[in-house]
């Protein structure tokens, strides 16, 4: 059987490689009318599909991937790094001639946060009719990834995602959905996200933002106020944990089972419904085990910090390639986050994730965690924090 579909944005990555110990800063490169000198150029596919399907990959997990692109020299490029990792894995994907196939410039110097150059292309056409739910059918685990990138999934109220979902559903398949942040200024930008998602989430399983970019779509003032105050950067160090825990209760309260918001260099921080109802063909080992749980799991200190790029795709990877394995909910959160720090050791969104036995036995060897400060959690000897709705830790302190 197919483990996971991973579905939605494709395009190729274009990485120039620079540094900045020779005089020059990130805006001396970004500067107009100036001819600044870089390394080689590192090309990889990039973007949901890629980036969490081909993690899960890495991760030893029967993967396949769904999405679209032209029929040009990009388009080919996505097809044949995909291929290289399997050729079985792009049998979801289409050609669609006289279409512009994605690309990003990433600008991702080390220590600085990444800036991209985007075209959506083909992306912008993929819909319901694009998935193969002959496949899904097959599979145990369907992950769709950023549909602010993918114009149909937006367009009228978020019908098109809504009904992808709700067929994807009825296959049986346990359903997951990521985001990405939406262009403020762009057209993405003015969708009324929250209203898509009241009609999205009852047939969604997982739900797997950053923090970030649920607040944007679950509080658009806050979000606008903290961006003026703090800026983009300090945005996550500057929610508190009571509000990160509302954050989670509005998307549980939208009909999702599971939350798991990315939480950059804080980690990652997981809420669960009391009841997975009907969870599908991906549901945990133990399911009771996952019930009503709230976990947060510190950063793991990287060998090196090289680039960012992916790093939020590669902590959904450990996740769902953990929840495959029959993981409890504290491991599976752990492993996610042990992923993501694997990433951030390379340039790429690919090259830094290790194999599953790799990264357990990074884990298992103990693995330093990034202090954190969680006042009312409790931390365990495992390094994973719970906190007041943890219905484990709440039975504990009865006890």
């Amino acid at each position: 059987m197919v483990e996971v579909v991973v579905a939605g944005h494709i395009c190729l990555d274009i990485i120039p490689q620079f540094t900045t110990d020779a005089g020059h800063s990130v805006t001396d490169y970004l500067s107009p009318g100036r001819l600044s000198e870089v390394g080689p150029v590192a090309l990889s596919t990039g973007g949901a599909v890629s980036n969490t399907g081909l993690s899960l990959k890495r991760l030893g997990v029967d993967t396949r991937l769904m999405g679209k692109v032209g029929d040009d020299l990009f388009g080919r490029a996505i097809l044949d790094v995909v291929r290289g990792f399997g050729a079985e894995l792009a049998e979801g994907m289409r050609v669609i001639p006289g279409e512009t196939s994605s690309y990003t410039v990433v600008i991702n110097p080390p220590h600085v946060d990444r800036i991209f150059l985007h075209c959506p292309g083909a992306n912008h056409t993929f819909g319901a009719a694009d998935v193969r739910y002959d496949l899904l059918a097959q599979a145990k685990i369907f992950h769709l990834g950023y549909p602010p990138l993918l114009g149909r999934m937006y367009a009228d109220g978020g019908a098109e995602m809504t009904e992808l979902f709700r067929r994807a559903k009825e296959t049986g398949v346990t359903t997951s959905l990521d985001m990405t942040m939406p262009d403020p200024a762009g057209p993405s930008g003015q969708v009324a996200w929250y209203e898509v998602m009241e009609r999205c989430l009852s047939y969604v399983d997982l739900f797997l933002p950053s923090v970030e970019e649920w607040l944007f779509m679950a509080d658009r003032p806050r979000f606008d106020r903290l961006s003026a105050e703090v800026g983009a950067a300090g945005m996550i160090e500057a929610l508190g944990s009571d509000e990160i825990r509302a954050l989670a209760e509005q998307a549980l309260n939208l009909g999702c089972k599971v939350v798991v918001l990315k939480l950059g260099e804080r980690g990652a921080y997981v809420r669960t419904a009391a009841d997975l109802g009907n969870f599908g063909r991906g549901e945990p080992a133990e399911p009771e085990s996952w019930c009503a749980r709230e976990l947060w799991v510190p950063c793991f200190v990287p060998d090196t910090l090289v680039g960012t790029t992916g790093a939020g795709d590669a902590t959904i990877a450990g996740f769902l390639a953990a929840l495959l394995r029959g993981a409890s909910p504290e491991r599976a959160l752990t492993v996610a986050a042990a992923v993501g720090a694997c990433n951030v050791e390379a340039a790429d969104a690919l090259s830094g994730v290790r194999s599953w036995q790799e990264t357990v036995d990074r884990l298992d060897g103990g693995w330093a965690q990034q202090p954190i400060s969680l006042p009312g959690w409790h931390g365990d000897e495992q390094g994973v924090w719970h906190g007041a709705n943890d219905i484990r830790q709440n039975a504990q302190n009865v006890l």
